[in-house]
């Protein structure tokens, strides 16, 4: 039987040469791999295949027959000899019967084909058994470009931050639900804010107070039975100090001041003058040193709504600093009057604040923005007795008056230097019961004396009983009071311009202020 050693191609060749089955080509995969023949069982000869190699057949088999050493003879011979494909199939000779050969030994290891080094592709390969190396083959998935992998990195990242995030947060949680419910760990601890610089602002009310404190002192005040408290500043080196008269009323002549200064220390005071019209008084401390008189301001600059700090001790804390604002000028305030003989009553062109004003505030000062003083705290409105001169013990409605710095200073300097104020005088007297607009000139003067005094500013000026006073340099006065209180915010000496109604006509007068002595 013919062998045909020849190897035949798997496909027919493709006409139009379209890889992988027609020529190979520059992009054309590598030709399919040619698969050996099946293997035999070990022993078994193929047609047309050499032997297997392996020990002699003769040194196994027994000779039976003269024929059987030829034929091995012939097998040794073809099995060494190497395996030739004729140009032409030939003719083969009719062969005897093979004679049966003993089976090979199983402990010869079959030869298979020879490893592929290249690992060529195969698309007809067998799966690669478990555990094998399969050679490197494309599946048709996409393969993920540069800016893919990047993006999924960054998602990789972000989800994982948000599920530290999430896991975090529980165990925070957790934490915090446990240390609430059973009062945290260890020693409590709360935060704090550290130490800061104490230097304030100097426009600020911090900054104020704490430029003006050393100035403002206290005054305890005894005699005759009554004690009182209230407030005082320093007006210079000498040891003056300002302050109000119904503060030091109850020492009289011989009672007793004690005088004590922002840091604690105190001191023996003595009246130098006071004034009950004026509601001002000057006392004097002897032996102490180092006294920072406050600066005085300028009343008539000052503006309805400008910023304010008072000073002084209600009820008797010392130091106490309020704020606010300046609610009007000249606002006529009359105080006073407990002895029914008009002698104590005081008349005051007040500037008025809402910075709170209690009892023991009186005489402290009433400070600008550039903690200069402006005023002198003197009375408070209260809810049920009307304006007083903390007479009584009702608290601050928002309502205090001060009197201005400007008639201040003049009367200070008078006390300090005669012991006595002088009040700038008309020359008239007037209707006090009067019910109508204006202040009226009464129809007879005090002690039986004429209304008008003879050769007085108001008989110059040619002002006669009855006629009604209604402007000051054109402001418009309403009563008595306030007609005092206009003219006793003049020095002696000023001029002044009046309107007064005689008869149902109006005209206009003027004239220079007079003097008379203060008590």
């Amino acid at each position: 039987m013919p062998v045909d050693v020849g190897v035949k191609p798997l496909h027919d060749p493709d006409p139009y040469s379209t890889p992988p089955y027609g020529e190979p080509g520059p992009w054309a995969p590598a030709p399919p791999v040619q698969h050996p023949a099946a293997t035999p069982t070990h022993g078994v000869a193929m047609p047309g295949q050499a032997s297997v190699p392996g020990p002699s057949v003769a040194a196994v088999v027994p000779a039976q027959s003269s024929h059987v050493p030829a034929a091995l003879e012939q097998t040794q011979a073809q099995a060494q000899a190497p395996a030739q494909v004729p140009s032409a199939p030939a003719p083969v000779p009719v062969a005897p019967a093979p004679v049966p050969v003993a089976p090979v030994h199983a402990d010869v290891p079959p030869q298979g084909p020879a490893p592929d080094p290249w690992q060529r592709y195969d698309p007809w390969a067998a799966p690669v058994p478990p555990g094998g190396l399969a050679p490197l083959q494309q599946n048709g998935a996409a393969v993920p470009s540069t800016e893919q992998r990047r993006k999924r990195g960054r998602k990789t990242l972000v989800g994982g931050a948000v599920l530290l995030a999430l896991v975090s947060g529980g165990i925070g949680g957790a934490l915090g639900t446990y240390l609430e419910r059973n009062g945290g760990v260890g020693t409590v601890e709360l935060p704090q804010a550290g130490k800061e610089s104490t230097g304030r602002d100097a426009g600020s009310v911090a900054g104020i107070a704490g430029r003006a404190l050393p100035s403002v002192v206290t005054l305890h005040v005894s005699g005759a039975g009554e004690q009182g408290t209230g407030t005082g500043f320093v007006l210079d080196t000498r040891g003056h100090i300002l302050t109000n008269n119904h503060v030091v009323q109850p020492a009289g002549s011989g009672g007793e001041i004690t005088v004590t200064f922002n840091g604690g220390e105190t001191a023996q005071a003595e009246l130098v003058g006071r004034d009950s019209g004026y509601d001002l008084a000057v006392v004097r401390v002897k032996g102490v040193r180092g006294l920072t008189p406050l600066p005085l301001g300028n009343s008539d600059n000052v503006q309805v709504g400008d910023p304010v700090v008072a000073i002084g001790a209600p009820f008797d804390l010392a130091g106490t600093v309020t704020s606010g604002i300046i609610s009007a000028k000249e606002r006529p305030i009359t105080a006073g009057g407990e002895k029914g003989d008009g002698s104590d009553v005081s008349y005051v062109d007040a500037l008025q604040t809402d910075a709170p004003i209690n009892p023991g505030n009186s005489g402290g000062p009433l400070l600008d923005a550039k903690g200069r003083v402006i005023g002198i705290n003197s009375a408070i409105r209260s809810a049920g007795s009307g304006s007083d001169l903390e007479s009584g013990q009702s608290g601050s409605i928002g309502l205090g008056f001060a009197i201005p710095i400007n008639q201040g200073k003049r009367v200070a300097e008078e006390l300090i230097n005669t012991g006595k104020a002088t009040h700038p005088v008309i020359g008239i007297t007037l209707d006090m019961d009067y019910g109508g607009d204006g202040a009226r000139v009464a129809a007879q003067g005090s002690e039986g004396g004429p209304p008008v005094t003879a050769g007085g500013p108001g008989a110059q000026a040619g002002i006669k009983a009855g006629d009604v006073i209604t402007e000051v340099d054109g402001q418009r006065v309403h009563s008595g009071e306030e007609l005092i209180v206009k003219t006793r915010a003049h020095r002696p000496g000023d001029r002044l311009k009046l309107t007064l109604e005689r008869g149902g006509k109006e005209r206009t007068v003027s004239l220079v202020l007079g003097s008379s002595g203060g008590d």
